[in-house]
């Protein structure tokens, strides 16, 4: 972009400074257009029809662009096509001459498709990735690299975020248990000193996959104003003897002197397995130096405002003694989103993809059971139709709810397959009470 025009440059500015004045973004794209930049023309249109979907002039605009090969600015292309073959000479010997001889005889085939060779797929591309944010999202973790094990100073922790627990749609009973059983006590400092409550606490989160279990873990994070602190196995494990033990123990003494802090252990079934079952005693011993640093042993001060926070899929593959009492010793099943959650998340991933006339409840409806990445793939796949038809039409198409429910039906909800093998644990493995919640739920749906 350095060779643009003073007006190209001074434009992009402004319609970065003002995104939503659709007049100013067309006038931008009309630009584009003039100079040749049908891609970047094609490009701002389609902005232009997130915000005015009905917009005449952006549809137009978009047709124009669209119909217009990008080799038609050098049309005269065809003409030095025989000259090729007259002078191989001098051409051969030049490294430009091979780059425009297989561009030459693509310059007639463009008449006869142009709107698939003319469609900016980089551009498609850069407007849906955003709308697949909270399934690829990645969080800013410590890099581990070498160098950094055993270094404290090298765990980032995440200052106190801005996520609430009614960020989280619907889910109203996950969030009554997570107040009753976790919040309650932290809010009110004096009756948790008449009680003598400590300033500390484990919860286990467990459930289908998707479903939001890291989500809720930022949300308790934020309603404590705490940091955030994630740990998962790539984050521990190191291939020099002891070296793992040492960088659980800095994670925890980097939570201690950051604390209020929430340690967030994701996939613990990977990092605290049972170690009845682990063959390798490096991991046997990571695991030991887990519930040392749980009840806070190293450290004189103990665990006083460090929150411990677990999520898993398979709870039963969780070594026992990490969910006895004083440790992660409540649980929390975290279900597939309810109706409510299921219309904020679809909400949320339909909300700059130009969509016409959606009907909401009935999408609803066909995707009962669905986890959130399932109902974010439900909408890419949507979104995907749409756009290959655009493609081969040569003329926009609005994303419909005939796009949402066929791709809804095509998508099989992937927490099936948990609750069939959950349902062999809750009914033969439930030793303590520690699935009644799922029993509860299984027995609700008819699954038993």
């Amino acid at each position: 972009m350095a060779d643009e025009s003073p007006l190209i440059r001074s434009l992009r500015a402004a319609v970065a400074a003002a995104p939503g004045d659709v007049p100013l973004r067309l006038h931008f794209a009309e630009l584009l257009l003039a100079e040749g930049r049908n891609d970047e023309a094609v490009a701002e249109a389609a902005v232009a029809l997130q915000h005015a979907p009905g917009d005449a002039d952006a549809r137009a605009l978009m047709v124009r662009a669209m119909g217009m090969p990008p080799a038609s600015g050098p049309a005269p292309a065809p003409a030095p096509a025989p000259e090729v073959p007259a002078a191989p000479a001098p051409e051969v010997p030049a490294a430009p001459a091979p780059a425009p001889e297989p561009e030459v005889p693509a310059a007639p085939a463009a008449p006869v498709a142009p709107a698939s060779l003319s469609f900016d797929w980089d551009a498609a591309e850069q407007q849906v990735q955003d709308l697949v944010g909270p399934r690829f999202l990645d969080d800013p973790q410590a890099d581990g690299g070498e160098g950094t094990a055993g270094d404290a100073a090298a765990w980032d922790v995440d200052a106190p975020g801005a996520v609430r627990l009614a960020d989280v749609g619907g889910m109203e009973e996950v969030k009554e248990r997570l107040e009753a059983a976790f919040l309650a006590p932290m809010r009110n400092p004096e009756l948790r000193r008449l009680y003598g409550k400590s300033l500390r606490g484990g919860l286990l989160l467990y459930g289908p996959p998707g479903c939001g279990k890291t989500f809720i873990a930022r949300a308790v994070a934020g309603e404590l104003g705490a940091n955030f602190l994630t740990v998962s196995l790539s984050d521990v494990l190191d291939m020099w003897i002891g070296a793992s033990e040492k960088n659980i123990h800095d994670i925890f003494e980097t939570a201690r002197r950051q604390a209020p802090c929430v340690v967030f252990l994701d996939e613990l079934d990977a990092l605290g397995a049972k170690r009845s079952r682990t063959h390798h005693s490096g991991l046997r011993n990571v695991v030991n130096q887990l519930l040392t640093e749980l009840d806070g042993i190293a450290s004189g001060a103990g665990n006083e405002g460090v929150f411990v926070l677990a999520a898993t899929n398979v709870p039963w593959d969780v070594d026992i003694a990490l969910r006895r009492p004083g440790r992660l010793d409540r649980t929390l099943l975290v279900l597939p989103p309810d109706a409510a959650a299921r219309e904020s998340i679809l909400r949320y991933h339909l909300r700059e993809r130009p969509i016409e006339a959606v009907d909401l409840g009935k999408l609803v409806k066909a995707t009962e059971d669905f986890s959130g990445a399932d109902l974010a793939h439900v909408c890419e796949t949507a979104a995907e139709a749409a756009l290959l038809d655009s493609a081969r039409t040569g003329s926009v198409r609005l994303i419909t709810t005939k796009d949402l429910l066929g791709a809804a039906r095509q998508i099989k909800p992937s927490t099936e397959p948990w609750f069939a093998a959950a349902r062999n644990v809750a009914m033969f493995a439930n030793e303590g009470g520690l699935y009644d919640d799922l029993l509860a739920h299984l027995k609700r749906k008819r699954k038993l």
